[in-house]
């Protein structure tokens, strides 16, 4: 095998099986090679710098909700005929998928930071663009200048997951052991949660100062507020340097092997993407509740305040499950984390679903508000909190980028499809309200119990080490067959050993053959 001047572990093979010395192998490179890791903030500020830009994609597909509604009061009917009705809303999610993929691409064979730089430069310029809208005094015009504008802004929201989270799974190895799922959710998902209720908030806060009057000026500062977080985010990023397993790593000098690349992973992407599908396609039927809820407390004409009140709170039904669900993925492992959440969501589901005569009724909406706020924590603690987290983490850094990328943009698909495919699950219950209700959360739950079952039978154990080990095992596969793995790394031509020594560290290299990823 190609050893190129490293130093080895000696092995003896004779008495362990292959699949067992293989694992004795990768324990030895990632117990010599894995720093414990202090937790302070020198550590934690290139996670947050990386991680917490997902708070702009919580908060932008929010507040749209709120100037679709101001729209619609200060338009009327030449709102309500106008094709960007239609779009306006969900043309953030197509840009989104676009610069899922895009930057996945970029992340891996050009610059973790740099592609993080370029997409908060993209949200920064076209969520200002977006809030001050116009064409030539034309309403209609102006409805399709900020579809387009909302287009872009969801691109630069696609770079973050890719570029910004898998930087953020990477950058959390230089936190302390036994925190660093935690550390990652906090700065990720919870950074998405967040701006979901800032998303609501803010609507809220500009009306009451506007005394819900002034609705061009309510909805145009709300998106313009948007542009503030990516701004400070953007200084902080200007400090941040690679992080240190992609420079270990990186195939930005080499050539990828796909063909290599999917038989080692193509078994495990398929599965993380399937479970990323059913959880965006699931959370549409979630989400028809919503409106049950509201409906319930307060009339249509209700004053602004009153509406992006309501939906703020709502909308905190999130926070619990993400913030205390957080150190679960820790103290449980993800995959054990991700099962009992969407298990304990099924159940509250069917519940849901087979109560829903009972629990519809606006006598009992606060009674119904608990059940769904529970629901919806259960989310946030199960697949909310650790799709992204395990999609980071079960592939080599090499590929990284595009593996996530694309497990993304599948998730984000099934949520399309959700919105395709709902509705014809609505109507197969007729003219009945109660099991046209029923039905969409029928199976929706039934897709939750689907996702513990392959998270828990198709998905590895995912440790505090998990990256190194990815590595590890990567490289001694790619070797194995051929593949010259001094290309790795940000220095075209160096060794792995070389590169180590350069920065004071030793690595041990693997001979072993390594079976493809289940």
């Amino acid at each position: 095998m190609f050893g190129f001047g490293q130093r080895k572990a000696e092995v003896k093979t004779t008495a362990q099986p292959v699949d067992q010395q293989r694992d004795a192998n990768v324990d030895t490179l990632v117990n010599e090679g894995a720093t414990v890791g202090k937790t302070n903030w020198k550590n934690l500020i290139p996670v947050i710098a990386c991680g917490a830009g997902l708070f702009s994609d919580g908060y932008i597909n929010n507040v749209i909700g709120s100037v679709v509604t101001i729209l619609d009061r200060e338009y009327q009917e030449v709102w309500r005929n106008s094709n960007a009705k239609k779009y306006v809303g969900d043309i953030a999610f197509a840009g989104t998928v676009v610069g899922m993929l895009l930057f996945g691409y970029l992340s891996d064979k050009w610059s973790r930071t740099n592609s993080l730089l370029v997409s908060t430069i993209i949200l920064i310029i076209f969520a200002a663009l977006a809030a001050g809208s116009y064409y030539k005094g034309d309403a209609v015009g102006m409805f399709n200048i900020l579809t387009a504008w909302r287009f872009f802004v969801g691109l630069g929201i696609g770079g973050e997951y890719p570029a910004g989270s898998v930087g953020c799974a990477e950058n959390t190895g230089e936190l302390k052991s036994g925190q660093r799922n935690m550390w990652f959710i906090l700065f990720t998902n919870s950074m998405i949660d967040w701006g979901f209720v800032i998303g609501a908030f803010v609507p809220y806060v500009v009306s009451a100062a506007c005394h819900n009057g002034h609705l061009s000026t309510i909805w145009r500062t709300s998106l313009g507020i948007g542009v503030a977080f990516p701004l400070v985010l953007f200084v902080l990023r200007l400090f941040v340097s690679e992080p240190e397993e992609f420079q270990k790593n990186s195939m930005k000098n080499a050539r990828t092997p796909y063909l290599l690349v999917l038989r080692f992973y193509g078994f495990r992407l398929f599965i993380v993407s399937l479970i990323w599908f059913i959880y965006d396609f699931s959370a549409y039927s979630f989400g028809i509740y919503s409106p049950k809820i509201v409906a319930n407390i307060y009339p249509a004409d209700s004053p602004l305040t009153t509406i992006f009140g309501w939906n703020t709170v709502i909308n905190l039904f999130y926070i619990p499950g993400t913030m205390l669900g957080a150190p679960v993925s820790d103290l449980l492992g993800p995959r054990y984390a991700l099962a009992l959440g969407v298990f304990l969501q099924a159940i509250v589901g069917f519940i849901m679903a087979a109560c829903y005569s009972s629990l519809a009724q606006p006598g009992r909406v606060a009674a119904f508000a608990v059940v769904y706020g529970i629901f919806q924590s259960l989310g946030e603690l199960g697949p909310g909190n650790n799709i992204g987290l395990i999609a980071a983490k079960t592939c080599a850094t090499g590929i990284r980028g595009q593996y996530y990328g694309l497990a993304a943009a599948v998730g984000k698909i099934g949520a399309f499809v959700g919105t395709w495919v709902f509705p014809y699950i609505e109507a197969a219950g007729g003219g009945d309200e109660r099991l046209a209700a029923q039905y969409p959360f029928w199976v929706s739950s039934s897709l939750c119990v689907l996702s513990a079952v392959l998270v828990l039978f198709c998905l590895p154990h995912i440790g505090q080490d998990t990256i190194q080990a990815e590595d590890a095992r990567f490289r001694a596969f790619l070797e194995e067959n051929g593949y010259d793995t001094r290309q790795l790394g940000l220095r075209k031509g160096e060794e792995i050993g070389e590169l180590g020594e350069a920065e004071g560290a030793e690595e041990v290299s693997i001979e072993k053959k390594v079976s493809p990823a289940q």
